[in-house]
């Protein structure tokens, strides 16, 4: 089947159940599963719930930082009812990559271990009995694998991940598996793109499906009325006085598409919709023509004991979180999220940058000590690596297809963000970034401004990529990894020694991070790095800085809540960056951000 990315919904002609639970787990240190049959069952295996993330159920270290293959498994009944049915199991992301066999066979691998992917099992399955789904997973990172790292081999002959990134790299069967029951004819995909005419707006659609009986769309308010209708697999909607989705003020439309044939629905599919236009004009960015000045944060998908592993309690506390703290928007910082992240920010009204997991294309080890610190420069060229130009660069633009394809109807997607921090100062970086820019312009029906978050080391006139981006995404730290502490007003001075170069260049530029760490409860009179006075003295400072600088339509600060790291001399248990913890409660410096963003209007610096 190809409707891999659709989001699995149970409607009058779809089935759904949820595979969710405990699963059997083992760890496969010597790669022998595959040989030994592991498959067909697991010998003695640990209990395992899913979605999750393993790492941190254990207490003992090898397992908490396990790298290499391992394996789930669970049994599961198909009703004989469905056997007219096509019958897949979509896994909505498996980290880093997974195998899955059903019942003995091998049906499927997947790379990427952020993206959905679905699994057929209408040759293999059983009705009325048990039928076994066994996933071999791996996590391991190289230079071709997004993100990427390396791993290394211990004396004893243990592997351990060595990220070339700021985050643990968590694993497993991360988010929700369900078994999808389809209708033989069904629609497999739709594309929206909007103009708005007036106090009008055109809808336009393009549906795919697997047959050739007539598609027909209707668009109905939040209280079901249609309010506009048409028949065939592609066409335009005209919607009169519209109700638009905006910042902060969202209004959403259920789209309903059916397959029919005379009067006898075959498939139907319906999802939440909202209308809005994206666009840059000279140093500005509109949503709906209307200038929009962005607050929030990047965000990681992290919370304790879950990992990286879906949690909707936590998906929820955050969302109310940056109600709470006037924020507008985030950044999917490093990876693509949960999709029931974008349809709560849908709701929400919130704005997300949306990236791919290209990060880690800085060769660093030090939590990214070399990557930040613009005295140094680059230490490694990531782009020179063969590899890199051969292998990584089909695994990214596979991912920005698989990204774009899954999120590119939601309303709060406005950017593209399609990579993280590279190494953008050798020649090397120009063709690799170009492929991969237009890609996303190529699949991207609507469009939405494209961009990548700079290094430090990527300023005006050094960084050679900076030209194919639509809006310049700035990750900055003066004040933190270049001249701390007491040299704060040196780096006032740099920072807007750089800005003025920025400002010159004429497009809008969103800072997509900027942050100091502080230990919650460490406080201190005068101010002193790490503690939550020099928090707020750090941030005051960037806030100042971007206020004088016309071009600056956007701050997202680095980062909304503390999250884990790999162990290292830069990091005391994570990175503490955040404004709320890790168990989501406030610092200091919330009160102080939210006393800003709640008094800066939507439309700051357009009038």
């Amino acid at each position: 089947m190809a409707n891999q990315l659709l989001y699995p919904r149970t409607t009058s002609k779809r089935r759904t159940e949820s595979l969710d639970g405990v699963w059997g787990f083992s760890f496969d240190p010597k790669s022998v599963g595959k040989d030994e049959k592991w498959f067909n069952g697991l010998n003695e295996p640990l209990q395992m719930p899913v979605p999750a993330s393993f790492n941190d159920f254990f207490t003992d270290k090898e397992s908490r930082d396990y790298t290499g293959d391992f394996w789930y498994e669970k049994d599961f009944y198909v009703p004989e009812e469905w056997k007219d049915f096509d019958l897949d199991l979509r896994f909505a992301a498996v980290t880093h990559r997974a195998t899955v066999y059903v019942n003995g066979v091998e049906l499927k691998f997947h790379e990427g271990g952020f993206q959905p992917f679905n699994v057929n099992i209408n040759d293999v399955v059983k009705f009325n009995e048990p039928n076994h789904v066994a996933v071999l997973v791996n996590n391991e990172l190289s230079r071709t694998s997004l993100p990427a790292g390396m791993t290394k081999t211990l004396a004893s002959g243990r592997k351990i991940s060595k990220p070339y990134f700021d985050f643990f790299n968590y694993a497993g069967i991360q988010r929700s598996v369900v078994l999808v029951a389809t209708p033989k004819e069904s629609i497999v995909d739709y594309t929206l793109s909007y103009t708005l005419q007036g106090k009008d707006a055109l809808v336009h659609y393009d549906v795919k499906t697997t047959g050739d009986h007539a598609v027909k769309v209707k668009l109905k308010t939040a209280c079901g009325k249609v309010v506009a209708e048409g028949t065939g697999k592609n066409g335009t909607l005209t919607v009169h006085d519209a109700k638009l989705w905006n910042v902060l003020d969202a209004y959403l439309y259920t789209i309903v598409l059916t397959i029919e044939d005379n009067d006898k629905v075959i498939d139907e599919y319906l999802e939440k919709v909202g209308i809005r236009t994206v666009s840059v004009k000279g140093n500005r960015v509109y949503i709906n023509d209307k200038p929009v000045y962005l607050k929030g944060f990047g965000k990681h998908e992290d919370s304790i004991i879950n990992g990286r592993g879906f949690s909707l309690n936590t998906i929820k506390r955050d969302f109310e979180l940056m109600k709470w703290v006037g924020a507008n928007s985030f950044r999917t910082s490093h990876y693509p999220y949960a999709e029931e992240i974008y349809q709560l920010a849908d709701e929400y009204g919130i704005v997300v940058i949306d990236e791919v997991a290209a990060v880690g294309m800085m060769e660093s080890l030090m939590n990214a000590l070399d990557a930040a610190m613009a005295s140094r420069g680059p230490q490694k060229t990531f782009f020179e690596h063969p590899e890199v130009q051969e292998t990584t660069i089909k695994n990214h633009l596979t991912a920005v297809e698989e990204l774009i394809q899954r999120d590119k109807n939601h309303a709060c997607v406005c950017f593209w963000s399609l990579l993280n921090e590279p190494d953008t100062l050798n020649e090397a970086a120009v063709d690799y970034f170009k492929k991969v820019f237009d890609k996303a312009h190529e699949v991207d029906v609507q469009k939405r401004p494209r961009s990548f978050a700079h290094l430090m080391t990527s300023t005006p006139g050094k960084c050679l990529c900076t030209h194919l981006a639509d809006v310049v995404f700035l990750n900055r730290y003066y004040g933190w990894y270049v001249l701390g502490g007491s040299d704060i007003s040196d780096a006032e001075v740099a920072f807007r020694k750089e800005m003025e170069a920025w400002e010159k260049d004429g497009r809008p530029v969103i800072f997509t991070e900027y942050g100091a760490d502080t230990k919650a409860g460490v406080h201190k009179l005068p101010t002193v790095m790490f503690s939550e006075e020099y928090q707020w003295e750090y941030l005051e400072m960037q806030h100042r800085v971007f206020d004088d600088f016309d071009c600056v339509c956007g701050e997202q600060m680095w980062n909304f809540a503390d999250f884990q790291t790999t162990e290292g001399i830069m990091r005391v248990d994570g990175n503490k960056k955040g404004l709320f913890t890790r168990d989501r409660q406030p610092k200091y410096a919330a009160y102080k951000v939210r006393e800003r963003w709640t008094n800066l209007p939507l439309d700051y610096k357009s009038k």
